[in-house]
């Protein structure tokens, strides 16, 4: 069985739903297009490929329990602003090739470790902005299983403080056509025109509902609470974004 499960790569990074292992088996070479797809062009908005939660009302101790995340991750992170010495402790570079704002280093193991605990210390992907032959860290990803409740989130960042993501009604293209999802007027992946089953399944595709599971970007050295869980800054961040960005995170992620 493969291990290691699909991010968006501005992304991206994201992870596949938790537990479902022939759906991460199948779905990694037609992922892999999707987020080369979205590196490559995006649309405004949030989108039919996007679902972000809601800000909630602010309760009691949520602002303390967010700020506590914060302050657990930066020591550990501090280790990571020299870029080899994540790629030393697993964290591979997503889409290396593709020139983006931002670059996601994903470590497959904490990814499967997110589906059953909540780690601060040890984020699913690491992100960073290219200069030059180096890489600058600004934040790191979370992610959980796409079946956690928006409770489940809440127990882990709360909802008041963070939105999570998720990328939703893509229409994976039939076999020997995933090059299609590379055209910006494209039917078919996260940027496509097509966004629900009956229009997938009339075009001789594939229909997920969720493609990737619950993400989550914190940039930990900014300032205020707005900045560090900053839904902007991920839309920014995203590849390609010069040219129009992606679905709300956009990330949307």
């Amino acid at each position: 069985m493969k291990k290691s499960m699909v991010l968006t790569g501005m992304f991206l990074a994201a992870i596949l739903a938790y537990g479902q292992d022939e759906k991460q088996q199948s779905s990694q070479s037609d992922l892999s297009a999707t987020t080369e797809t979205m590196s490559h062009g995006h649309h405004h908005g949030m989108g039919p490929h996007m679902f972000m939660t809601t800000l909630r009302d602010p309760q009691p101790g949520d602002p303390a329990k967010a700020q506590t995340v914060v302050e657990q991750a930066r020591p550990a992170l501090e280790r990571y602003k020299d870029y080899k010495l994540a790629l030393a402790d697993g964290y591979k570079i997503f889409l290396p090739n593709i020139p983006q704002p931002m670059y996601h280093f994903t470590n497959w193991t904490y990814a499967v470790g997110e589906a059953y605990r909540f780690e601060p210390t040890k984020p699913t992907s690491l992100l960073y902005e290219k200069h030059g032959d180096d890489y600058k860290l600004i934040g790191v990803m979370y992610t959980a299983p796409v079946r956690f409740t928006q409770e489940q989130l809440n127990d882990r960042i709360p909802l008041s403080v963070a939105q999570w993501h998720q990328h939703v009604n893509m229409c994976r293209p039939p076999k020997g056509r995933e090059s299609e999802m590379l055209s910006k007027t494209s039917k078919f992946g996260l940027v496509g025109s097509i966004s629900t089953k009956e229009e997938c399944e009339a075009a001789g595709g594939t229909f997920a509902p969720h493609v990737f599971g619950w993400m989550v970007h914190m940039y930990p050295w900014e300032k205020s609470p707005d900045a560090i869980w900053s839904v902007e800054r991920q839309m920014k961040d995203k590849p390609a974004a010069d040219h129009s960005h992606h679905d709300g995170m956009d990330m949307c992620h």
